[in-house]
């Protein structure tokens, strides 16, 4: 959510914003809001002069019945009758009309940075940079279910009669790989000097709004029935909701956490062979890692969260690329976005693994995350940024390091929590 004043004196940069966007239909919305925020000052400025007069209103009717004066003091409360009337209108108004533009406000999308590539969609982002070379055998590569499956290291049959599609069970040494996955992720962020969390994996809407776009939570979200609950899709929500309405000490800054969690997401639009086994799923466990920092450190923060990703893939020997979203594929909430890609030997081509994004102080704004600094309070900048998905960083570690007899090198880092395992055997 940008700021309104930023928006009552530059309307035509967060119309452009918009375009650039593509979202043309939202163009209204900027005319829309400024009208309604005069409405809202005026009511104010009625209201505020009505509380001046009512208070000089009653000190004149206790001149005028110290004096005897009771049908002219009767005459003047009749006028503070009408006026607390009036107010109570106009706090109704004041209401009402705070309701349409907060609606409004985070409707309308973030200002994009300048640096991020024009284009409607993801067909138009743009590869930053490759880290390792892609290798593809000289022999075929399964899809990766079918490499599970051999391993015995997965039943899909058993989870669809359990929970439906877009749900699995991962056994074995496959089930232990996935454990030794999150486990190694945990300890690489630890020690680049992250702070382990374990947050709530349920949150209030009050936070749901704070974190997200309408569009975002309806394409994501699953509510608990009869609770003001909802599942998160990653924990960056619970963990930026973690500073709601709460003000940070600036020599504390920045605020570097990493988390772990179950994640649970709809998934509404997957179709495909390639959204089938544990690809594009309901629910999966994930490393994440978010910032909360200085408006002027957000973008160094950016730089250093995306390379983590990249460091954790390639020390287990996965290539990777980045992958700048464009303005079109950006979230409504987001500054600007990488995606980091890993290599797929099956396919022969990249798909995503992680997205880093810095979303300014829009969350802030939302979430009232404020900063106490020397010149006063300011909103806080938030980043977030996976370290880790392991459903699909198995794909990556099964086809990247498949024998062709069917069995699995283990990466090196990732052989000291597999029990010093160096393969997975076909049994």
């Amino acid at each position: 959510m940008i700021d309104i004043k930023f928006l009552r004196e530059n309307p035509d940069a967060v119309k452009e914003n918009i375009r650039k966007k593509f979202q043309d239909s939202k163009l209204p919305l900027v005319d829309e809001v400024i009208e309604l925020d005069k409405q809202l000052r005026d009511a104010k400025q009625e209201g505020d002069n009505l509380r001046a007069s009512r208070n000089k209103l009653s000190k004149e009717i206790g001149a005028l019945m110290a004096q005897g004066k009771k049908d002219e003091a009767e005459a003047v409360k009749k006028q503070v009758s009408e006026n607390a009337a009036r107010l109570a209108e106009l706090e109704k108004l004041e209401e009402e009309l705070s309701e349409k533009i907060k609606k409004d406000m985070m409707t309308i999308p973030n200002i994009i940075d300048p640096s991020v590539p024009i284009g409607k969609d993801d067909s138009e982002n743009v590869e930053i940079e490759k880290f390792g070379e892609p290798f593809v055998p000289d022999f075929e590569i399964p899809y990766h279910t079918d490499i599970m499956e051999k391993l015995h290291g997965i039943d899909l049959d058993a989870a669809r009669r359990v929970a439906g599609n877009g749900f699995y069970y991962l056994m074995g040494d496959i089930a232990r790989l996935h454990s030794a996955v999150i486990s190694y992720a945990r300890d690489f962020m630890i020690n680049r000097g992250f702070t382990y969390c374990v947050p709530p994996f349920m949150i209030r809407s009050s936070v749901v709004d704070g974190v997200m776009s309408f569009a975002e939570m309806d394409a994501m979200m699953y509510k608990i029935e009869g609770e003001d609950l909802y599942l998160i899709g990653t924990s960056e929500h619970s963990m930026i909701g973690k500073y709601i309405d709460t003000i940070v000490p600036e020599d504390t800054l920045p605020h570097t956490l990493t988390s772990y969690s179950p994640c649970f997401r709809k998934e509404k639009g997957a179709h495909g062979i390639e959204e089938r086994g544990v690809y594009r799923i309901h629910q999966f466990e994930k490393q994440e890692m978010i910032v909360v920092c200085k408006p002027e450190d957000s973008m160094m923060w950016f730089d250093k969260l995306w390379k983590n990703t990249v460091d954790l893939f390639r020390s287990m020997d996965v290539p990777v690329r980045t992958i700048e979203c464009c303005s079109g594929d950006l979230a409504d909430l987001k500054v600007k976005s990488y995606d980091v890609e890993a290599w797929s030997p099956r396919q022969k081509k990249y798909f995503e693994v992680g997205s880093c994004s810095n979303l300014g102080d829009a969350q802030a704004r939302r979430l009232k995350i404020r900063v106490n600094g020397e010149n006063g309070k300011y909103f806080a900048h938030t980043l977030n940024n996976t370290v880790v998905a392991p459903p699909r960083m198995l794909i990556a570690l099964l086809e990247n390091n498949l024998n062709e007899d069917g069995s699995i090198r283990i990466p090196e880092v990732l052989r000291p929590y597999m029990g010093g395992m160096d393969v997975i055997k076909v049994k």
